[in-house]
């Protein structure tokens, strides 16, 4: 008989996951009315490798997406209007935004500047036309729609947030978890990428109905750890709290490589990669965190590793480079991953004492 304990105690817990609309290009459009119905990416520029930071829905009709080389994205739409990035315009907005979130829980936990849960369990209101209502302020306010995801817990909110897109919303309540996860991809869960997918696929599994014939013993032999959680996850089952003001310690993303990188000039070549991938995720996720130094980290082909790492220093291309030519020289043993990061500013508790003068 299945455990059904786990959401009763969910009955109490009233998640929404709120996320705005193609947030950067809806902003572009809204400021820039000529460009209503036309394919717009902001980001890297087109006459130098970047990478886009978003586009809006007119241009994914043509398979653009966020995180695309700027090239691949003019080649799949030759008429697509890339425009820089606006940081400063960003950050008001999310910060006229984040504002009114406060006003109906103090329990906001922020993903990046477009996105972020609340927790309103404690609020009188239902929870469905409480996230209509937060929706119609946001866009009468800011003349931006937003989608949104209601659920018991984190992981049902932010599924559902993504299935009525854009300017809509879905709720999932507690007695609808059981029939909302049997027909649901298994790659709707996060944590689970093309590895652990095409895994699964070799066991006959593509839905989370699937996935719940096996036992937790059994995911744990197949996927380690992350089986304990997988058991949970694919029932619906999901723990976590909404958690306000939890920045992360740094940001960074590696590769490796399936055949060892000998030169300097290899690395080089992969590191402007890995660095334009960094600066969207940076800018996604990111974009209000003071950077405070920046890294290169080294895997060589013996498995021993190096970084080396800059105070002081704003995320650019040529003082990666700097950095990977130095933890290059330190062996100038063969490449197997090449990772590029920052650190940022640790926040001050808002109790902290003050020093005394």
């Amino acid at each position: 008989m299945q455990d059904f304990s786990v959401h009763n105690e969910a009955k109490s817990r009233a998640i929404i996951h709120l996320d705005m609309d193609c947030f950067y290009a809806a902003i572009e459009v809204r400021d820039r009315p000529s460009l209503r119905g036309k394919p717009v990416g902001v980001g890297g520029a087109r006459d130098r490798r970047g990478v886009l930071t978003t586009c809006n829905y007119e241009a994914r009709k043509f398979g653009v997406r966020s995180a695309m080389p700027t090239f691949m994205a003019l080649q799949r739409c030759p008429d697509l209007i890339v425009l820089p990035t606006r940081f400063d315009v960003y950050r008001r907005e999310a910060a006229v935004i984040r504002e009114m979130l406060h006003r109906f829980t103090s329990l906001v936990e922020p993903l990046s500047l477009d996105e972020a849960y609340l927790d309103v369990s404690e609020h009188p209101g239902a929870p469905a036309p409480l996230a209509q209502v937060i929706r119609g302020m946001i866009f009468r306010k800011t003349k931006l729609t937003s989608s949104a995801g209601i659920g018991p817990n984190k992981l049902i909110a932010k599924i559902a947030s993504e299935m009525n897109k854009p300017n809509g919303q879905l709720e999932v309540t507690p007695e609808q978890v059981p029939e909302f996860m049997e027909k649901l991809p298994v790659r709707k869960i996060w944590g689970i990428g093309e590895k652990t997918e095409r895994k699964l696929e070799e066991l006959g599994v593509k839905t989370c109905g699937e996935l719940q014939r096996f036992s937790r013993p059994e995911l744990v032999d197949l996927f380690g750890k992350f089986g304990i959680e997988l058991y949970d996850l694919c029932r619906g089952i999901d723990q976590r709290p909404v958690e306000p003001d939890r920045p992360r310690k740094s940001l960074s993303t590696e590769e490796t490589f399936t055949i060892d990188l000998t030169t300097l000039e290899q690395c080089e070549e992969k590191l402007e990669e890995l660095f334009q991938e960094m600066m969207a995720d940076l800018a996604q996720k990111e974009a209000t965190r003071s950077v405070t130094k920046i890294f290169v980290k080294l895997k060589f082909n013996d498995f021993t590793r190096t970084t080396a790492e800059r105070a002081g220093l704003t995320p650019n291309l040529p003082d990666f480079r700097g950095l990977l030519a130095e933890a290059f020289a330190r062996t100038g043993k063969p490449v197997r991953l090449i990772g590029v990061g920052v650190r940022f500013a640790e926040d001050s508790p808002a109790d902290a004492q003050m020093p005394l003068l």
